[in-house]
């Protein structure tokens, strides 16, 4: 079961730093029909553009073990809580998903939700990483709210636990990149992993959105890949420093 739901690429060293991407991957696994096409299944709606790229990259060349969701966020969103009402979405930024109206809400978390979240539990308790960084990308405008500006290039989302994310946002901006402050999305309202797995267990973590138009290319996702890591490696030395 768990080659169908995650993949680990890399090696992560105790204490040192790790990427998880709960949205890497538009794959539905057999059996599961959503009732979308397949230019559904390459929009935003589906998976994170570029970022299980970015994470691959980060793994392979900046040796930051990672951990990636192998599931459609359609099918089950692994970056919500069990109970949240959007884990098996109905509709999502205007788009109807036919399959998951009265889909087998138990058995898709059985299937998919518990063991990713078990496996990460358990990696996490392993290590003992001394910085997550969650990696995610947004898209430049949403096809429900057009005319909303998402200007930032990236952006740090944080809920109580802001000390990696305030070092991470200096750091970017002193680089600068047009860098948003829990923006697009705030971490007070959307951090279910990180919530989870690190400020509840006082692991300090940076949850990263990238704007997918910057990482859509390999070439994209490498330029990230490698800022991201110069700033993480930053961000882990004034936690060791000053922490």
């Amino acid at each position: 079961m768990s080659e169908s739901v995650f993949r680990f690429i890399g090696d992560a060293r105790p204490g040192g730093i790790v990427a998880v991407c709960d949205h890497a991957s538009n794959r539905v696994p057999e059996g599961i029909e959503l009732g979308v096409g397949a230019d559904v299944m390459d929009k935003h709606v589906a998976w994170d553009i570029g970022a299980g790229g970015v994470c691959e990259r980060l793994a392979r060349r900046h040796g930051i073990g990672a951990m990636l969701c192998d599931v459609s966020r359609l099918v089950i969103d692994m970056h919500r809580e069990e109970d949240h009402e959007a884990l098996i979405p109905v509709r999502t930024d205007g788009i109807l998903v036919p399959g998951n109206i009265g889909a087998n809400r138990e058995a898709r978390v059985a299937d998919y939700y518990k063991p990713y979240h078990a496996a990460m539990a358990k990696w996490f308790e392993d290590i003992d990483p001394g910085l997550i960084l969650a990696i995610h990308s947004f898209t430049p405008e949403l096809e429900s709210d057009p005319d909303k500006e998402r200007p930032w290039e990236i952006g740090l989302l944080y809920n109580q636990d802001e000390r990696a994310a305030q070092h991470a946002i200096r750091l970017f901006g002193e680089l600068g990149v047009n860098v948003g402050d829990n923006e697009p999305y705030s971490g007070k309202q959307l951090n279910a992993t990180m919530n989870r797995h690190a400020e509840a267990k006082g692991r300090a973590y940076c949850a990263i959105e990238i704007r997918n138009d910057l990482i859509a290319t390999e070439t994209g996702q490498a330029r990230w890949a490698a800022i991201i890591a110069d700033v993480a490696g930053r961000v882990k030395l004034a936690l060791d420093t000053y922490d």
